[in-house]
């Protein structure tokens, strides 16, 4: 396929991309029709379309999340109106119409295409944010875990115990000890249990944290004992919080070590940085 055709063919299925309130990108099917070369709206609802259905429900997903039957509204002859049926279509479900297509055919070669990398597009950057996220986590519960520690020291005048107080933190939250779990998610010796925390119990133990520094603070606790009972209570409350909505802490499995994560992430982000795109010498 020529350069110049690619670029027209980008244009084209781009041109009629559109967006819902919420920023979700889709297509229209009666323009997808026209882009791929159906010429019968018929013969295509019951051609790729129906094939597309089937094979998203196959691959685990609910087709109504995918595809959305509405109403258009087309110009007749002497300014009449009439509606017509459409069906808003999701990158994914242009995706599986595209692939239950004839690749023989130019513009369904190319959607095939043009949709896989879209669609890996968007799991890319979402994977990517996840993992932004577990990371921001991460440092967010070392950077409140200190204040804790701080705060056992300002208000008691020792802060020995702390690795006690968090390890019965954990005790609560888990309903076993920091140990069992380590052993469990198979995290080494000399690395902290949060390492591998997936980014809902890194949330859950900064919650819990954060309301024992503002109890310490508020009710002016001057012994680690104290301190320490608090923090059990907290991380008890929000366990019982993760049981309620179907979350047992223990039964989650470990995630990647974060300090691989977070160095993934400064290597793509230093490689993007290596040759960007410029716009191009003006003058």
């Amino acid at each position: 396929m020529k350069t110049e055709t690619i670029q027209m063919l980008t244009a084209t299925f781009e041109g009629h991309a559109q967006q819902t309130e919420g920023g979700v990108e889709y297509w229209l099917a009666r323009d997808l029709q026209q882009l791929l070369g159906y010429s019968e709206w018929r013969n295509f609802c019951n051609t790729a379309i129906s094939k597309a259905r089937t094979a998203c429900e196959v691959s685990g997903h609910v087709a109504a999340d995918h595809f959305v039957d509405v109403n258009k509204t087309i110009q007749m002859p002497k300014g009449a109106e009439k509606e017509i049926p459409d069906i808003m279509l999701s990158r994914y479900a242009c995706y599986l119409i595209a692939q239950n297509g004839d690749s023989r055919k130019q513009e369904i070669a190319f959607a095939q295409t043009y949709f896989a990398i879209q669609t890996r597009r968007a799991e890319l950057i979402e994977q990517r944010l996840l993992e932004s996220e577990r990371v921001s986590a991460r440092k967010k519960l070392s950077a409140t875990e200190k204040e804790l520690s701080d705060v056992i020291f300002e208000q008691t005048g020792g802060n020995n115990d702390f690795a006690l107080i968090r390890s019965k933190g954990d005790q609560a939250l888990f309903g076993r000890s920091t140990q069992a779990m380590k052993a469990q998610w198979k995290v080494p010796d000399s690395r902290p249990l949060a390492d591998f925390a997936p980014t809902i119990i890194l949330k859950a133990k900064d919650f819990a944290t954060e309301i024992t520094i503002f109890n310490a603070r508020q009710h002016s606790m001057g012994s680690e004992s104290e301190i320490s009972r608090e923090h059990v209570t907290n991380n008890e409350a929000v366990r019982g919080t993760l049981l309620e909505r179907g979350i047992r802490p223990e039964s989650l499995p470990a995630a990647e070590d974060v300090k691989r994560v977070e160095r993934r992430l400064a290597t793509e982000e230093k490689k993007s940085l290596k040759d960007p795109e410029s716009l191009g010498a003006e003058g």
